[in-house]
């Protein structure tokens, strides 16, 4: 199995960087982790509804040509639904027994996600109906999977 976990924009925030460094690390036990980054697209100021549109196009397309035709994609997305981590554990387990070998991660850009991408889906989920920062939402999402494997393997998750 391997997990990718696609994002826009630069991870910028030092401490973010090792947080995430430090569960893909501990992933490693498990699971293959890729980190990959696509450029965001400039917003114009007072940015029109159809300028809008077009950055989401834009970066889903980014998005996309990182995505194989046969990956498993899960969006995350704040309007859609919620689990609990043992949950989210047993879904990831399901598609691993199903024969995924790949599971995508991704995480949109501040605008949110383009209808290719909604489209492109084989699930979405909602972190939580808290608002987080995408960058901070990158570690909260390595650390879930890191705590799904843990609960699939049966191990205790606190030392």
């Amino acid at each position: 199995m391997n997990i990718k976990i696609i994002s826009v924009g630069k991870l910028k925030e030092k401490y973010l960087k090792e947080g995430i460094k430090e569960y893909v690390k501990r992933l490693g036990a498990y699971t293959k982790v890729e980190m990959i980054e696509v450029d965001d697209e400039p917003i114009p100021k007072n940015a029109s509804l159809a300028q809008e549109i077009m950055v989401k196009a834009k970066e889903g397309r980014k998005i996309l040509d990182k995505v194989k035709q046969n990956d498993y994609m899960i969006l995350l997305d704040v309007a859609s639904q919620q689990m609990d981590s043992v949950a989210f554990s047993k879904h990831i387990e399901q598609k691993m027994i199903g024969g995924c070998s790949a599971i995508v991660f991704v995480l949109g850009g501040s605008l949110g996600h383009s209808e290719e991408i909604y489209e492109r889906a084989d699930f979405k989920i909602s972190m939580s109906e808290m608002t987080f920062p995408h960058q901070l939402a990158r570690l909260l999402l390595c650390e879930q999977i890191y705590r799904a494997f843990k609960i699939m393997k049966n191990e205790t998750y606190h030392k």
